[in-house]
């Protein structure tokens, strides 16, 4: 009998979160207020966030992001679809892309 596998990672648009088996030692509170932005847009306001209620932010000790999602988690952006996040630990990743002048963010 298949078993539905569960994924490890979520993307909206240039934001990845990657499945962590545990949270890294040596966090520190990243932000406050209403909601947990991983991304703001370049030239509209936009952003990638979790209600602050749904997840809690974090620096790891190399500068990294991490996201503590809780049960019921949601990543919203204004302009892309909503994506259910299981509760656990995710690495928060601004993904790249590569041009010939350079390596970049991703535009979203």
């Amino acid at each position: 009998m298949k078993t539905k596998s569960i994924p490890t990672t979520y993307r909206q648009g240039d934001v990845l979160l990657q499945a962590l088996a545990e949270a890294p030692a040596n966090l520190t509170p990243r932000t406050k207020g209403p909601r947990v932005i991983l991304a703001h847009g370049e030239a509209t306001g936009h952003h990638h966030s979790f209600p602050r209620q749904a997840a809690d932010d974090f620096t790891d000790a190399g500068g990294g992001l991490v996201i503590v999602a809780k049960e019921g988690a949601v990543l919203e952006h204004q302009e892309h679809s909503a994506i259910p996040v299981p509760a656990g630990v995710y690495r928060g990743i601004r993904q790249r892309e590569y041009s010939p002048a350079q390596i970049r963010n991703v535009a979203d």
